[in-house]
């Protein structure tokens, strides 16, 4: 049976990451610890660790990605929570079998070399949720 191996990482949606850098590094303390710009997504992203997991934020680089799109609908703020699986096709036959709503049935290969799925926010109290397999 597929499981849960820990929260991977909590993506922010965000206008300008300098500005959100002047609190998670800059009040908080926390170290970014690399800033990567992801082609694919339209996107630039900050990573910044925290006890086995990450924060990440997330600026739109086009104003015609996702992200920008949910950026002018509902504002900066949390985006997505992830879980990092140990077996995603297994965890996402699980959750079809329950009748949980997938953005994605089938896994989706990073440039990174992870594997990703996101599950429909309708059947998780309205949290985007993204699972990850390593």
């Amino acid at each position: 049976m597929p499981q849960i191996k820990q929260i991977n990482h909590v993506a922010i949606v965000v206008e300008d990451i300098d500005e959100s850098l002047a609190f998670w590094r800059d009040a908080l303390g926390i170290e970014m610890h690399e800033l990567r710009d992801v082609p694919a997504e339209k996107s630039k992203v900050a990573f910044l660790p925290v006890a086995g997991s990450e924060i990440e934020l997330v600026q739109p680089t086009s104003d015609d990605s996702g992200i920008a799109k949910y950026l002018a609908k509902r504002g900066q703020g949390m985006h997505h929570v992830c879980l990092e699986v140990d077996d995603i096709e297994g965890m996402l036959a699980q959750l079809k079998e329950k009748g949980v709503r997938l953005i994605n049935e089938q896994p989706k290969t990073a440039a990174d070399g992870k594997r990703y799925a996101f599950i429909h926010p309708e059947s998780s109290s309205g949290v985007l949720v993204e699972l990850y397999q390593i």
